[in-house]
Parts: C-alpha cells; sequence; structure tokens
C-alpha cells in the first residue's frame, strides 16, 4: 500500500509513528510543511521537516514533542553574551548542527528536496519525506501593533513561540505560497498513492500550508483515491497547541464538524472524530464527508495505531 501524509509538526509525527506501526509494510511518503521555515542566526530552520526526521529516526525529545533529546544550549547562551537574539526561539547545540549542514548544502545550490534526502540518510526514519516545495514560503500572522496603532504581520514563529498566540490573529498567509513550485515528487506521489491521509495536524498552518501549494490541492482532488483526515479539534479545543487562534483567523469555529467542512467534501472522502464529538457525525455526513467517532487521542503508540488503523479502515469503506 502507498500511502501520502501531509506533516505538519509534532501531530503529524507522532501520528506517522502510529501509522508505521499499524502498516508497517506500506510505502509512506510524508509532505512536510515547510511554511514554518525561519532564517535565524544566518541559518536556515525548518521545524516541521525536523521534527518528523528526529521523531521517526529517534533522537526526538520525546516530552516537549519538538528538539533533540539530551540537548544542550551553550551556543545559545553564548549568542545571548554578545546580545545577539531571538532569544525566545530555543536552538540546541545538536539541533544547530542540522541546520548549518542544511545551509552549507543549499548555499552550495542543493534544493531543500535534495538537503532533506541528504539528512534523513542520517536519521532514517522509514519514510520518504519531501518538503511541500523547493521555494521559500513563510507563514505570516496579522496582529494588532502591540507598540503603536494599527497592524503589522509578524513570522509564524514570532506569533506561536514568542506571543503564544496571545493576541487574536485577524489574518494567517502563506507569503510565498501562490508562486511556489511542488517539490520534485509531490505530485508524483500523490498520483501514484493509494489513499491520502490528513493527520491530526493544524488544519491552517500545517496541512492547509501545503495545500496552498499550487497543484497539490487539485492533485489531491483529481487522483481518484480516499482522502481521510482525523480531527485536530477534540471537545471544541485543539488537542494540542492553538490551533483555535488560527481557526478563527480564516472564519472557521473550532469544532470538528466546521474543520472538516473547511477541508470540503470535493477534497476531504472520510473524517474521524473524538467519541466526545459523536454529535456531529450526522452533521459531517450530511455535508457528504464519510464520518466515525473513535478515541482520538495520542496517549501511547498503541493507541495512535488504532487510530491510524481505523483511518485506512475508513479508507477502504469509502473506496468501497
Amino acid at each position: 500500500m502507498r500511502i501520502v501524509v501531509l506533516a505538519g509538526g509534532i501531530g503529524g509525527a507522532r501520528f506517522l509513528r502510529g501509522l508505521m506501526s499499524a502498516a508497517p509494510d506500506a510505502d509512506i511518503t510524508v509532505i512536510g510543511n515547510t511554511g514554518d521555515d525561519i532564517h535565524l542566526f544566518g541559518l536556515k530552520v525548518c521545524p516541521d521537516l525536523d521534527t518528523v526526521m528526529y521523531t521517526l529516526g529517534g533522537g526526538i525529545h520525546e516530552e516537549q514533542g519538538w528538539g533533540r533529546a539530551g540537548e544542550t544550549f551553550a551556543v545559545k547562551e553564548e549568542l545571548a553574551a554578545y546580545g545577539v537574539g531571538p532569544e525566545w526561539f530555543g536552538l540546541g547545540d545538536r539541533d544547530f548542527a542540522t541546520h548549518i549542514v542544511r545551509t552549507q548544502m543549499l548555499g552550495a545550490g542543493y534544493p531543500l528536496s535534495a538537503v532533506t534526502e541528504a539528512l534523513c540518510a542520517r536519521w532514517q526514519p522509514g519514510v520518504r519525506l519531501l518538503p511541500m516545495t523547493d521555494d521559500r514560503v513563510e507563514t505570516h500572522v496579522l496582529i494588532d501593533d502591540p507598540e503603536g496603532e494599527g497592524r503589522k504581520a509578524v513570522h509564524f514563529q514570532e506569533y506561536w513561540v514568542r506571543l503564544r498566540a496571545s493576541v487574536p490573529a485577524h489574518a494567517v498567509v502563506p507569503v510565498g505560497a501562490d508562486q511556489a513550485k511542488p517539490a520534485p515528487g509531490v505530485l508524483e506521489a500523490i498520483a501514484d498513492a493509494d489513499v491520502v491521509l490528513f493527520p491530526p495536524s493544524n488544519p491552517v498552518v500545517s496541512v492547509g500550508t501545503i495545500l496552498a501549494v499550487p497543484g497539490v490541492r487539485e492533485a489531491i482532488a483529481d487522483a481518484g483515491v480516499p482522502v481521510v483526515g482525523l480531527s485536530p479539534i477534540v471537545g471544541d479545543a485543539p488537542v494540542r497547541g492553538m490551533a483555535d487562534k488560527v481557526l478563527a483567523a480564516v472564519g472557521v469555529e473550532s469544532t470538528a464538524d466546521a474543520v472538516a467542512k473547511h477541508y470540503g467534501s470535493g477534497l476531504l472522502d472520510g473524517w474521524l472524530v473524538d467519541t466526545v464529538d459523536a454529535g456531529v457525525v450526522e452533521e459531517v455526513e450530511a455535508a457528504g464527508i464519510r464520518c466515525r467517532a473513535i478515541p482520538l487521542m495520542m496517549t501511547d503508540l498503541k493507541a495512535t495505531a488504532a487510530m491510524a488503523a481505523e483511518a485506512l479502515t475508513l479508507a477502504e469503506e469509502v473506496r468501497g
């Protein structure tokens, strides 16, 4: 079975671990979000790609869900001593090495897709990890300027990490996405897939940003294979993070059924909601999307594998 997964960071990475357990013989291609990418200290940082790579490769900080296990922060401390920021973004010493290698390879002319493949040669994640594009795309968030009148756009990382989404988001814009092209292998993987999965990643700034790259949404809609998603909203609140803040910015309620309708029946064939949201199943199905209620909390590998297995079962049901 050939499976394509559109993945953001922590939620996507942990779901992938369950999927690999549920379907150990599957050929899995992961299309990773690069809208979170940021340049810091002269280095190209790709948080979502790295989170998937470290998680599946055994190097992730398990409690955080991001960054490296056994991390130290001597370089960050030295930079702070020089008065060099930003101090709010916590790059560790081990993590710095990854970004140095990536930046050197990009500087030598290699595209991000080739660089990602080279980095994965060390980590052996067990999936084919592709960036959504080789082009520069950065998600920006429009907020009220706390230091003056009017509004200003800040990088998503500043909104998410420094501000902790504590101020309202008025718009979310994947800058550069409209001019980007899918990375090599992305459209081919979708065309060859037997099923496409949307994990419980952020539907706006993770999966939504991938879908914003011209050609990706269309390729999925035209692939003629089941497309099944898992709700990141449980009991009208995000399982993790602050997805409700960016959902509000695009005019979508923070409910399991609203997110399904946001993706739409033209794209989504099946949708899994948590058992606490079983009451929305009929409404989602009325919108033309097959829906089932199952436990959706990724409490451990067994629970996550069960979720992934249910997604594949629903895909087969949709396929008929």
